[in-house]
């Protein structure tokens, strides 16, 4: 962070009245400084409908009287600065409104919060952290993720592990066991569910009070800073989940902040969020433009957080997302598109990338909106990622399906390659899906035990060979049976249980040879990248492709066998004359398979099949994901002749 100047600058507050200030929390808050040889904070807040604003706390008897704040000219900025005050004090703001009303608020850009159930403010600097992630953020700049390994290990700090009832890891312990278990695991990111101060538990963080603190449960800030350092040490990225999208109504937070609606918008149809009981931000105010794009600069400035995934995009860009009929509101031209909200995307995805050019700005997004990872200048909303949540509802309906009634189904396994490359996608197998009654991946799938963990499996491997990025929530890794419990640990015991052993195993080296091969990622986004073999062949319940690198000797070949039959003769097209070998079998037994008798090489025969120029011979289990490539000495002899 840079110095903190102990006075507000006119240009400060000009920029943010204009939507402009992209690192207000320096403005902003509570700054410990030092005015005419005096120690104290200097506090700024925004709050343009006050008649009085004051600061209170433990030092003052929660009476603002002696302390109050001065009003900025037109700006709605107030200002000022209380001598004597030092780091871990705690407060609040005393704002009068026009009808002589007192409320007491949080500090909108408080670095810090008190765990719940308190609500106060607290005084943090967070300039004192030494990083020692310098060599990952010149990896990171040097490398852009489109053509390298994304696998991403979705993660509640809250819930990974528990001693006990509300006995969380702090995020000291955390930089330690969860990063030694993610490095073991082969993931490549973790993913944070959202760690802004919230009061509920049960919220997960989406209903936040502070989005400039992060939250106390798990410990003080520079413990997160330790978190994120020892990831990046480790060579792990780290992406944080974040909701500018609403906010919660806690009387000690945004809404009616000043006694107006300040922070939400003044018409109830655009404002109030039935689903979850929440309030949006009313992004045609430029102080909110300024206020929400500071918030991502900050995590990626104070934090070196390397990413954000966006909640509820299609929440924020359909303004009769999930409303009744009597909140449902048009925008001027008369059609149903957020039009300030879509604004809003535009700009935080441009000032992200103007200051951080390696940065993942990923949108959870489930509408059909086009160009979500389209540049700005094109007329995109200028993500660089987007969650596939088409491919997975598809495929998880198919996979819920008996595999004797598959058939009827394939086309949920084919339909989304028909846009696959409309944007940039990753495949999320989150959260949101093994909760509230949906069951966990596991226990979605059919058949007796053993066939759920078969269907699981080929199920994760489709899922690896398969164009796009890849998230997975924890306890996916080692079949979690129950569904996600917010407020327990996940079911390590399990690992104990031999096939959940042995699915833990089968995910470490499936994670393994996903990073090792560079076809499964480097034409991601690119359609020479893929290529069907048979994507007709509903009777058998079997799909077949090419995954291809930049080498144009490079190629792999997936199997996918969604039936329960063993085919003990199954012959598909290939594009070269190679020697092929089978590099993972999903069916092995030390991954709790039959250990059906595979050969460890095949020999392409000169027949055309499937429009390829030779074809192989081999058996498929039930059930089974096969990976092949040519061997490396055919391969060599393939680049020579050419």
């Amino acid at each position: 962070m840079a110095t903190v100047s102990p006075y507000v600058t006119s240009d400060d507050l000009y920029l943010y009245n204009h939507g402009q200030l992209f690192r207000a929390y320096r403005t902003f808050g509570a700054h410990l400084c030092r005015i005419g040889g005096a120690k104290g904070v200097r506090f700024t807040v925004w709050a343009p409908n006050a008649n009085e604003v004051s600061v209170v706390g433990d030092f003052n008897g929660w009476e603002g009287a002696g302390h109050r704040l001065q009003r900025n000219g037109t700006t709605g900025v107030w200002s000022g600065f209380v001598p004597g005050i030092r780091e871990g004090t705690i407060y609040k703001y005393e704002l009068v409104d026009r009808h002589g009303g007192k409320r007491l608020k949080a500090d909108p850009f408080a670095f810090q919060a008190e765990l719940r159930p308190g609500t106060a403010s607290v005084v943090t600097r967070l300039d004192g952290f030494r990083w020692n992630d310098a060599g990952w953020m010149r990896r990171k700049r040097k490398y852009p993720p489109y053509e390298r390994p994304m696998l991403i290990y979705e993660v509640h700090l809250g819930s990974w592990r528990l001693d006990g009832p509300e006995q969380f890891r702090t995020y000291r312990q955390l930089a330690e066991e969860l990063v030694d278990y993610v490095e073991s695991r082969g993931y490549t990111h973790i993913e944070v569910l959202p760690l802004t101060e919230h009061p509920l538990d049960l919220s997960w963080g989406y209903q936040t009070t502070g989005y400039y603190a992060a939250t106390s449960r798990y410990g003080p800030p520079e413990g997160l800073q330790t978190l994120v350092d020892s990831c990046h040490r480790r060579g792990i990225g780290v992406v944080l989940d974040w909701v500018p999208g609403h906010f919660c109504k806690d009387d000690h937070g945004l809404r009616l902040f000043d006694g107006t609606t300040l922070y939400e918008d003044a018409n109830p149809g655009r404002a109030e969020k039935p689903l979850w009981g929440t309030l949006a931000f009313d992004f045609a105010k430029p102080e909110i433009h300024s206020f929400l794009i500071s918030n991502a600069m900050f995590w990626l400035d104070v934090y070196h957080i390397d990413g954000l995934r966006v909640d509820a995009v299609a929440s924020m860009i359909d303004l009769h997302f999930d409303k009744p009929p009597e909140l449902r509101t048009y925008n001027r031209h008369g059609g149903t598109e957020h039009l300030e909200a879509l604004e809003f995307l535009r700009k935080l995805n441009e000032t992200v990338f103007r200051f951080y050019p390696d940065s993942l700005m990923i949108a959870e997004d489930s509408s059909a909106w086009p160009g979500v990872t389209a540049p700005t200048y094109k007329g995109g909303l200028g993500f660089n990622y987007k969650w596939n949540m088409g491919w997975m509802n598809d495929m998880l309906r198919y996979m819920e399906t008996d595999p004797a009634h598959r058939p009827a189904r394939h086309s949920l396994v084919t339909f989304s390659m028909m846009y696959a490359y409309s944007e940039n996608y990753m495949l999320p197998l989150s959260h949101d899906e093994v909760v509230h009654g949906k069951r966990s991946l596991l226990n979605k799938m059919p058949g007796c035990y053993e066939e759920k963990f078969a269907n699981l499996r080929l199920f994760y491997g489709y899922w690896t060979a398969f164009p796009g990025k890849k998230l997975l929530f924890m306890g996916g890794e080692f079949g979690q049976f129950d569904e996600w419990k917010d407020a327990e640990a996940l079911d390590w015991m399990l690992l104990d249980y031999p096939m959940h052993g042995a699915m833990h195993r089968y995910m470490k080296d499936l994670s393994a040879i996903y990073a090792k091969k560079p076809a499964l990622w480097e034409r991601d986004h690119a359609p020479e990248g893929f290529q069907w073999i048979d994507a007709d062949n509903a009777a058998q319940s079997i799909v077949t492709f090419i995954r291809r690198g930049k080498k144009a000797t490079s190629h792999l070949i997936a199997i996918c066998n969604f039936s329960r039959n063993l085919y003990p003769v199954f012959r598909l097209g290939v594009p070269s004359g190679s020697v092929y070998r089978i590099i993972f079998n999903s069916d092995a037994p030390e991954y709790g398979g039959s250990g059906q008798y595979m050969p460890g090489r095949t020999k392409a025969d000169r027949l055309k099949l499937h429009g390829q120029p030779f074809s192989v011979e081999l058996p498929v289990p039930p059930l089974t994901f096969l990976l092949l490539e040519p061997a490396p000495s055919a391969v060599k002899r393939a680049a020579n002749a050419e």
